[in-house]
């Protein structure tokens, strides 16, 4: 206990600016490895990983156990080449955020010739055609891009490339047609395709939701939402119940007019810089309206 104290004041008395920086970089890349890690099933994980580093640590320092500390020494390097293994998922997602952030939002924006006029439009349509999706209880999942590409995902569908109206939508939802079960991906103002695969959720938030009525189209409207930065409506078809999902958040049972404001603020937001007042109070009012918030 002796020689704890005394290297800790040995650090204390040979602490300097260098020092503080060196532990602020040290923080931030831990911050960032967690946030990177946030709302999956590796955050419990980690969580435990963390505790037992910790317990080892205070258990060797306090306590001379030269056979525990020979082993701990032999594993630990076995353990950090396990790490990535067992984080490979959440490490490759995460690096898919950090290359996508790179793509200069202020050129996208700048360059998007989409009006407020066209973007009131193609809203009102698609939460039109969700609202009488859910009163017939069709199921559907409408994605909507906004900045980052969905290139891979369109290409495994039907290509469309057609106006946004509802009746159009109600058409391509409507149960026991070819393109029912796949996702519509409206870019650029216009149904790119439809009959698309989505990528399915694995941050384990359905699973521990209340609700056990959402199936393969929430966790998919999950999914492409975690890996990017697109909006996806969903309607159950068991229940009727209408979602949003945007950056891997779920926001579920709204109605035509609450789906409507919520999509305003997360388009608005990040399309026009120049609205933001107007995106916040929209913000404000969507997370007011929606009922379940389930967190990544």
């Amino acid at each position: 206990m002796q020689d704890l104290w005394n290297n800790l004041f040995f650090i204390l008395e040979r602490f300097t600016w260098s020092s503080l920086l060196d532990i602020l970089l040290v923080t931030i890349v831990f911050g960032l490895f967690l946030y990177l890690l946030r709302d999956t099933e590796a955050q419990t994980l980690l969580r435990g990983v963390f505790l037992v580093v910790i317990l080892i640590t205070l258990l060797t320092s306090l306590v001379n156990l030269p056979a525990f500390s020979w082993l701990v020494k032999t594993i630990t390097p076995a353990l950090i080449l396990a790490v990535p293994v067992i984080f490979t998922p959440e490490i490759r997602r995460g690096l898919e955020r950090m290359g996508s952030f790179g793509k200069l939002r202020f050129w996208f924006s700048g360059r998007n010739s989409r009006s407020n006029q066209e973007m009131e439009e193609l809203l009102n349509s698609v939460s039109q055609a969700a609202a009488q999706l859910s009163e017939r209880r069709h199921g559907a999942l409408i994605v909507i891009r906004r900045l980052e590409f969905l290139d891979k995902y369109y290409k495994n569908g039907v290509m469309l490339n057609a106006e946004v109206t509802p009746q159009l939508l109600l058409q391509i939802f409507y149960p026991n047609t070819p393109m029912h079960d796949g996702a519509v991906i409206i870019s650029e103002n216009r149904v790119k395709a439809a009959g698309c695969v989505m990528p399915l959720s694995s941050s384990g938030i359905l699973n521990s939701s209340i609700a056990h009525t959402m199936g393969l189209r929430h966790r998919a409207a999950l999914g492409i939402s975690e890996v990017s930065d697109a909006l996806a409506v969903v309607v159950s078809e068991e229940t009727g119940t209408i979602s949003i999902a945007h950056r891997g958040k779920l926001i579920r049972s709204l109605d035509g007019e609450r789906l409507l404001n919520s999509m305003r603020a997360i388009m608005i937001t990040d399309l026009t810089f120049k609205t933001s007042k107007l995106a916040s109070i929209f913000r404000k009012k969507a997370d007011n309206d929606g009922e379940e918030i389930a967190e990544e």
